[in-house]
């Protein structure tokens, strides 16, 4: 049995996709699924972050007292980059060869809308389950993380017991497992001179290079150290540099931004000692001076790659040998932990990874279709009476 026809789940999803949520905006896309899941007799509520930043929560509640599994997406979205190199309109949705063309189709609306959709069918057919299901649309997952944080550390997603993310990993893949994030800037503030006669300032863009020389020892030292089966070993990767003023003045101010990705036995807290390190000897050293400046700090997920949510959704796909994988990337599960130290997680979604963040990207219609009723099989068995 289903609500909607196909047009209609299709069509939900064009309208999610049209709604530009580029790091903002997050409010109008949170309206239109709280509307949707009115219309279905399902109350929800928002968790504002900031003015037009919305998150949304809402349950659908079993027969009786179980589990609780939480259905999470977010609803931004990248930047679309030069609309110029788009072969469609990024917030067109146009479908071709049973393809939807969009800024987010495939990070990650597409699967936000499949468990927004499964929801509302298993609540309109009565579906016989316990427990309840819950729905955590986030805001700022591609920067900051923030809506999944305070969704968290509010207490609304406390007493969870599963995780279902709506990332895309296509069919054949399912990921129980990913490294933590930090995100960070380090600030070296000099003292501008002529370039002819640099004794007379402090170049903040040497001090940037012997801070990199420094910290790259330390973290070789540290991530020696420990690994993990899952996840592999720590990484830390410079990214970003933006300083000086022009070419014969010595720069008075250089930033540069970094990435660490982690894992239980080399932590965030671990990498941020080796940076402030770093930091403390050459600021004893020099007239300049480092100052770091945190980001983002989301730590590692990881869960059995056995357990009964990948269990489930594994026996609900229309596909054979459904692989449990870990990755680097990160997801608003990097939040999750800070619920519960045992969970069921699985990230699994319509799209491929491949997809996210490019020019044209798409989802595959079908595959999107085919994800709704994954989710409500999977729903059903996890959560069954």
């Amino acid at each position: 049995m289903t609500i909607f026809t196909d047009k209609q789940k299709i069509k939900f999803l064009q309208d999610l996709v049209q709604i530009k949520t580029v790091n903002s905006n997050e409010e109008e896309a949170t309206n239109y699924i709280a509307n949707l899941l009115l219309e279905h007799g399902i109350e929800s509520y928002g968790v504002k972050y900031a003015e037009g930043r919305v998150s949304l929560v809402a349950d659908v509640k079993g027969q009786e007292f179980g589990k609780l599994l939480v259905l999470s997406g977010h609803t931004d979205v990248v930047s679309e980059g030069d609309e110029n190199l788009w072969t469609y309109d990024p917030y067109g949705a146009e479908i071709v060869d049973g393809k939807m063309y969009g800024r987010g189709t495939s990070d990650m609306k597409a699967g936000l809308m499949a468990l927004v959709i499964a929801m509302i069918e298993l609540k309109e057919e009565g579906a016989d389950f316990n427990g309840t299901i819950r729905l955590a649309a986030t805001i700022g997952e591609e920067i900051g993380m923030y809506g999944s944080k305070q969704l968290s550390e509010e207490g609304h997603l406390d007493g969870a017991n599963g995780f279902i993310v709506g990332e895309p990993s296509g069919l054949n893949e399912i990921i129980y497992a990913h490294k933590g994030s930090l995100q960070y800037e380090i600030h070296a503030h000099g003292k501008s001179a002529h370039s002819s006669m640099p004794h007379l300032g402090v170049d903040a863009l040497q001090l940037l290079v012997d801070y990199i020389n420094n910290s790259n020892e330390k973290f070789a030292e540290v991530f020696a150290k420990g690994t993990n089966e899952h996840l592999g070993d720590t990484l830390n990767v410079n990214t970003v540099i933006n300083g000086g003023a022009q070419i014969n003045s010595v720069a008075e101010k250089v930033v540069m931004k970094a990435n660490a990705r982690t894992i239980p036995e080399v932590d965030n807290q671990i990498v941020l000692d080796c940076i402030n390190q770093a930091i403390e000897e050459i600021n004893a050293q020099s007239e300049g001076h480092l100052e770091l400046n945190i980001l983002q700090n989301n730590y590692f997920a990881i869960s059995k790659e056995d357990n009964v949510l990948i269990k489930a959704l594994q026996n609900a796909a229309p596909v054979e040998n459904v692989k449990p994988i870990a990755i680097s990337g990160a997801t608003d599960a990097s939040n999750f932990g800070r619920i519960s130290d045992e969970y069921d997680l699985a990230i699994y979604g319509p799209g491929s990874l491949a997809q996210a963040h490019t020019v044209d990207e798409y989802i595959d219609v079908q595959e999107y279709l085919d994800f709704i009723n994954i989710y409500k099989t999977a729903i059903k068995d996890y959560l069954k009476v």
